[in-house]
């Protein structure tokens, strides 16, 4: 038997009733990090439905493409650049639903995870729209995962932090010294931008300069890449290597088993 064949079995077996996406009704839908692999059942049965497909900039373009029924609204945001207002984006998911449309908000990652999907859940919420929340699996951890950096290891972290370098507003920033001084894992969403500001303030916070890091650029995608540096070479390791959005930084001790989880030493 191919594997094509054994997955489409699979994939019948594995079906489920009570997925039905209705007329007037929004799905907020986790895309995964970007291997189409990693996307659930739930999302492609999402896709397979939508009339309205209301997507980001970090969905890959053969993951759009299987929701090739639906009428395509890309409201992508990248850091730094120009980008249509989240209020705009909540208006347009508000809009369709009313229109009585199956949409389908797509989202690299999971929905709920820096992603913005609370703020578009209250504002359908809000509205009375109903609503359905499809998890995807995280960035964080599937891009670590794709990078051999385990997210938690016996012996060396009981935790793991989730941070965004990129946040809206100041309040929203985390206080960096603080999660310094736990000595557990960080993990940084667009943390490029802000970069050394958070590198000092993570010192300031007794995170010793010889403390490992990582980019993982792409995570996930055939162009993934994975650099390592110190928490106190990050810049100049992002300059000399051109690391380029979007990537994560990695920091903590988790980093160097990389190596020994690939064999080397």
């Amino acid at each position: 038997m191919s594997a094509k064949a054994f997955l489409e079995i699979a994939a019948a077996r594995l079906a489920h009733d009570g997925l039905a996406l209705q007329p007037g009704e929004v799905w907020l839908v986790g895309a995964g990090p970007g291997d189409p692999g990693l996307l659930t059942l739930d999302a492609l049965s999402a896709l397979a439905q939508a009339d309205a497909l209301v997507h980001d900039a970090l969905v890959p373009d053969r993951i759009v493409a299987v929701a090739s029924q639906a009428e395509r609204f890309f409201v992508g945001k990248r850091g730094g650049r120009l980008s249509i207002p989240q209020h705009e984006i909540n208006a347009l998911l508000v809009r369709l639903a009313k229109d009585g449309r199956k949409v389908v908000r797509l989202k690299g990652g999971h929905p709920l995870v820096f992603a913005r999907g609370g703020e578009e859940a209250l504002a359908l919420a809000a509205e009375n729209i109903p609503f359905r929340v499809l998890p995807g699996v995280t960035s964080a951890f599937g891009g670590l995962a794709s990078a051999m950096i385990p997210v938690t290891m016996r012996g060396v972290n009981g935790a793991v932090i989730l941070a965004t370098g990129f946040a809206a507003q100041s309040d929203d920033r985390p206080d960096w010294a603080a999660l310094a001084r736990t000595g557990q894992p960080i993990i940084v969403y667009m943390g490029l931008t802000h970069m050394a500001d958070t590198v000092a303030a993570l010192m300031q916070g007794g995170l010793a300069e010889d403390t490992p890091a990582a980019f993982v650029e792409n995570a996930t995608l055939p162009e993934e890449r994975v650099v390592v540096a110190t928490l106190g070479t990050l810049g100049e390791t992002a300059a000399r290597e051109n690391v380029v959005s979007p990537a994560l930084i990695v920091v903590g001790h988790i980093v160097p088993l990389r190596d020994r989880m690939r064999g080397e030493r």
